[in-house]
């Protein structure tokens, strides 16, 4: 088995995007692909990482979206093994347009982990799905937030997440999102 890899110039440093034949299987803001493979299933972590420079047009989707095109990432296949819960926890990230967010109590329920009024546990799940993403931006886990509005975790550092945020966030005369 091995990964195609490719690292992108964006305004929050670098970003790599590793993919199978599967599609994308990690990404994140590193510019190193060992550091995302890492964290990846075994067969992948023993993959060979052969640079590419736009796999699956990955890269091309990405920069669409770091450019405005804000659904560009919605037709990428994600490619990343989970249990139940958090497979469904992701599913229902990839719901989440751009420009919204979603608390993770509301992720807990969107995914069925469990009841939104009566189960605090579907939060918890929600969280630890978010925390085992290794699909950074194409599953838009910068989109949950604290019961309050705060922004709660992010991997890849608060000020990305703040940053995302702003970049989707709808603007005067922006109806459509």
């Amino acid at each position: 088995m091995h990964l195609h890899g490719t690292t992108l110039t964006t305004p929050l440093g670098p970003f790599t995007l590793l993919v199978d034949g599967g599609g994308v299987c990690a990404a994140g803001f590193t510019g190193r692909a060992e550091t995302l493979q890492r964290r990846l299933d075994p067969q992948r972590r023993a993959a060979t990482t052969r640079p590419a420079d736009d796999p699956d047009g990955v890269s091309s989707a990405m920069l669409a979206y770091l450019h405005g095109e804000l659904d560009a990432l919605e037709g990428l296949t994600v490619a990343q093994p989970g249990d139940p819960p958090q497979l469904a926890a992701w599913q229902a990230l990839r719901s989440v347009p751009a420009g919204q967010t979603i608390s993770y109590r509301q992720l807990g329920a969107l995914a069925e982990l469990a009841d939104e009024d009566t189960d605090p546990l579907g939060a918890q799940a929600a969280g630890a799905a978010c925390a085992r993403n290794n699909v950074a931006v194409v599953v838009p886990c910068h989109r949950v937030l604290r019961a309050d509005g705060r922004l709660g975790g992010y991997l890849w550092g608060l000020q990305r997440k703040s940053w995302l945020l702003r970049h989707e966030a709808p603007r005067d005369g922006d109806e459509d999102r």
